[in-house]
């Protein structure tokens, strides 16, 4: 669903090849123009490379890559710059190694290049940017590719969202309160024994 290359398992990926590449592309030269920075999010390691290699040329300057072999000292690392004063515009990480414990506030853009069937973990992924410290607007995109297996993803997601919703919207919460004190106690009740 990312690019024909990875199904067929090339290195020489041809950007105009990939829907997601283009759309990639045609939101970097906003965030480019901007001086903004993004965080650029995978659940696929070998499609880290492809990706940062295609925003180096965008952008015409070097940013990271993040994935489960970067030591911890060189995340540290790449964290402290990313947040700096010098402008590196991007970083590029995969899903699991960097979507939790990393403040990566400096980014107002998130992009989920593609989609993990757990809105928990992306969503995680995405708080990387909505820290403490955070004071620009966020722009999330999530890239689909019509007619794959990820629109299917796209609605189990949106279906289990709109259920965690449903059940702990404020609304359902007044359930409590249409209950008499003794029905209440039997609810809370540790034991059987109120009677």
């Amino acid at each position: 669903c990312n690019h024909p290359d990875q199904y067929l398992v090339r290195e020489d990926f041809k950007p105009a090849q990939s829907g997601k590449f283009e759309q990639l592309k045609e939101i970097c030269e906003t965030i480019r123009d901007k001086r903004e920075r993004v965080l650029v999010f995978t659940q696929f390691r070998e499609m880290t490379e492809p990706i940062s290699d295609y925003l180096k040329e965008l952008f015409m300057k070097e940013g990271f890559v993040l994935h489960g072999g970067t030591p911890v000292k060189k995340r540290s690392e790449m964290v402290a710059q990313f947040n700096g004063e010098d402008y590196i515009p991007y970083m590029i990480l995969s899903l699991k190694a960097g979507g939790v414990g990393l403040n990566l506030t400096a980014a107002n853009h998130v992009i989920h290049f593609d989609r993990w069937w757990n809105p928990a973990v992306e969503n995680q992924a995405t708080d990387r940017a909505f820290r403490i410290g955070q004071k620009k607007n966020v722009m999330v995109h999530k890239f689909v590719t019509k007619g794959t297996i990820e629109e299917k993803i796209d609605e189990l997601i949106e279906e289990k969202q709109k259920l965690s919703r449903d059940i702990l919207s404020v609304e359902n919460e007044q359930w409590i309160t249409e209950y008499n004190n003794e029905e209440l106690m039997r609810i809370f009740a540790l034991d059987g024994d109120i009677g």
